[in-house]
């Protein structure tokens, strides 16, 4: 259960469990026949560069905006991958049993947690779709994520 007052990052665990969450995860999506393919080019750093976003849109350390080119380099790797919605159901089943199996035992938080993750993988189909792989709009900042959604 977590504390009053608890920041949402330190309630998931922080940067640690955030990495052990997208191991677990990366681990069933390589395994997988549908969406194996959409990380044709995946590399293991890959699992460090989604703990560290992660801790930034749960409220921690401004990494990914300051090392890895924030919210418009995070919607420019997935232009072009035409996403099926298929896909993203089946990568939100693999999600949710990877927020099951490494985030504390906290209902509140592990439906927050996946909300998150519905939000943002409607955000990556959407835009995964352009075909010429160009058009991100005008994202804005990294997103911020806590107790209520997105703040």
């Amino acid at each position: 259960m977590t504390e009053p007052g608890e920041t949402f990052v330190d309630a998931v665990g922080g940067i640690e469990a955030l990495r052990r969450l997208s191991n677990t995860f990366y681990e069933s999506v390589l395994a997988d026949p549908l969406l194996a393919p959409v990380f044709a080019d995946f590399s293991r750093t890959h699992i460090e560069h989604v703990a560290v976003w992660l801790g930034e849109v749960f409220g921690g350390d401004p990494r990914y905006t300051a090392e890895l080119g924030g919210h418009q380099a995070l919607l420019r790797s997935h232009l072009g991958l035409a996403i099926t919605e298929e896909q993203r159901l089946r990568w939100m089943e693999l999600m949710t049993a990877a927020v099951e199996q490494e985030l504390p035992d906290d209902d509140r938080l592990r439906r927050r947690v996946v909300e998150y993750f519905d939000w943002g993988t409607r955000i990556a189909r959407d835009v995964s779709a352009d075909p010429a792989g160009t058009d991100l709009g005008e994202p804005g900042p990294t997103p911020r994520w806590g107790w209520d959604g997105l703040v």
